[in-house]
Formats: C-alpha cells, structure tokens, sequence
C-alpha cells in the first residue's frame, strides 16, 4: 500500500474530518473513497455516485478516452484460458530469487 501526504488548507482539512465523522469512517477512508471516484466512474453505490457527481460539478472528473484496442477473439481467450496455469508456479520462483 502507498502513502500520500497531502498539504490542504485547514479549512478544507476541518471539513474534511467532519464529513468523515459523520459517515462513521476516519479521514483516510473517506479521502480514499473521493479519489477513488474520481479516478473510477465505473464504481457503483449511492454514497460514491454522489461524490462522482460532486466531482464532475466541480470540474475534477476525467473523462476516459475511448480507445481503439480490440479485444481478444474466442478463439485467443479459449487458448489463453487452457494454457492458464500451466508455467512455472510462484514459488518456484520465489524460491530461486531467495537462493
């Protein structure tokens, strides 16, 4: 896990730990759940569909850019699933890198 230090006003930092207090949650996870969506317009539920549209109000939403790659065809999937598993298992390498 990452850590991020942020310098904010202590306006915004008060209000910050009182919108937290009041959903039951501390200032991290609250923080974290706003730029999660902010990031991620995929994100479902209630309380992060309001923070989205609070985001894209204020301008801080971005847009995701549709992209021209194309996916797997069947056949590339099927072949992909029935070689799954089949290579070297993690701990055998890990114990290699440990020798």
């Amino acid at each position: 896990m990452r850590q991020l230090t942020l310098r904010i006003d202590e306006s915004l930092a008060r209000r910050l730990k009182s919108a937290a207090a009041s959903r039951g949650t501390s200032v991290n996870g609250f923080a974290t759940s706003i730029l999660a969506a902010a990031v991620d317009p995929g994100l479902a539920g209630d309380e992060l569909g309001s923070l989205r549209e609070r985001l894209s109000r204020a301008g801080l939403l971005e847009r995701s850019i549709p992209s021209d790659r194309v996916g797997p065809t069947d056949r590339e999937f099927e072949e992909a699933r029935a070689a799954a598993g089949r290579g070297t298992m993690i701990s055998d390498l890990v114990s290699e890198g440990r020798r």
